[in-house]
């Protein structure tokens, strides 16, 4: 699933920034796409983009108007239509990430084929994919892997991008989440490919490559999370990750979602994720751990990364205060 450049970011009438994240994170990481934002009456959520209309937007040069907002319950109501159907008829291709999906709007699809504008739902496959074999495919790969859901995968990923880039390496970002697909401008949303077929649409993903090329896959749950493990593992299978990134973050009370379930210890983790990853690459390494400190201190968060790398003899950084040098440089 591709996704064309430029962007309008949709965000409705979020009633707060939390319910904006999707747009947040594009905007945030692909500021250079987004040619501003499109808000209704009574929208609590600011990106720090334009005010612009539809019709600004495509003489800026948009031509995606993406729904980087949620709503309780994911509805595309009344409104919201009448908007996306005007926007097609102005020339836009619309993308979503709402579970809810544009191509079961009659009226939606029937003004996307009078114009023949792209109907994305990046949540929702839109090709088949083949059971993984576990080949060795040439090129490196990249796994993040966190103690439990949103710890910072996806950004622990996109920070290494960009240091690698910087760098002059060889190197790709890989999503498999809907906002690090409209960050990418393509990928697969992992979570919703049917189980037998998840390791497989990984492999697809991340093809046979140069020798020195790095594909660096956006992780998705974690090992150790009741509701989500059965993804994580399909991930780690087919990304067949020649390295590993720890992402955490420290003084979670509980597992996201689950208050009876605590967080594991991080060498308890990794050596867990290694045992998975042996199973179709058994030289995988670990190369560092990403900490998201936001809730820490400085004196706390510098003794949680002092902790980490004392235990588990691996660089530990916060990849938005510290950036990632120190992860990178130990790729091969």
């Amino acid at each position: 699933m591709e996704i064309k450049r430029n962007y309008l970011l949709f965000l409705g009438d979020a009633p707060d920034q939390l319910a904006a994240k999707t747009a947040q994170g594009i905007a945030q990481w692909r500021p250079e796409w987004c040619v501003g934002q499109l808000r209704l009456p009574n929208c609590n959520a600011d990106l720090g983009l334009p005010d612009v209309t539809l019709e600004a937007g495509r003489e800026a040069g948009a031509k995606t108007l993406i729904l980087g907002v949620a709503n309780r319950g994911g509805v595309i109501n009344a409104e919201w239509q009448a908007l996306l159907i005007r926007a097609i008829d102005l020339g836009y291709d619309l993308a979503s990430g709402l579970h809810n999906k544009l191509t079961d709007l009659p009226d939606v699809v029937a003004a996307a084929e009078a114009h023949g504008a792209q109907l994305a739902d990046v949540r929702h496959p839109t090709e088949d994919y083949p059971v993984a074999n576990g080949v060795k495919r040439t090129g490196k790969r990249l796994l993040t892997v966190g103690t439990d859901c949103s710890v910072g995968k996806m950004y622990t990923t996109l920070a290494l991008h960009r240091e690698m880039v910087a760098r002059g390496m060889k190197a790709t970002f890989r999503a498999t989440g809907q906002t690090g697909i409209f960050i990418a401008g393509a990928g697969l949303s992992v979570d919703a490919v049917v189980a037998d077929f998840i390791a497989g649409a990984i492999e697809v993903l991340t093809p046979n490559n140069d020798a020195d090329h790095w594909d660096l896959v956006e992780g998705q749950g974690s090992l150790f999370h009741a509701s989500y493990a059965g993804v994580t593992i399909g991930l780690i299978h087919g990304a067949q990750p020649d390295a590993l990134v720890l992402c955490t973050e420290p003084g979670r009370a509980h597992m996201r979602g689950l208050p009876s379930y605590q967080l594991p210890d991080l060498k308890t983790c990794l050596d867990r994720n290694l045992e998975a990853a042996r199973l179709t690459n058994p030289a995988v390494r670990a190369v560092g751990v990403a900490m998201n400190t936001k809730s820490l201190s400085p004196e706390a968060a510098a003794d949680a990364k002092k902790a980490a790398e004392d235990l588990l003899g691996l660089p530990a950084v916060d990849p938005l205060k510290d950036g990632v040098g120190p992860i990178v440089d130990r790729l091969w």
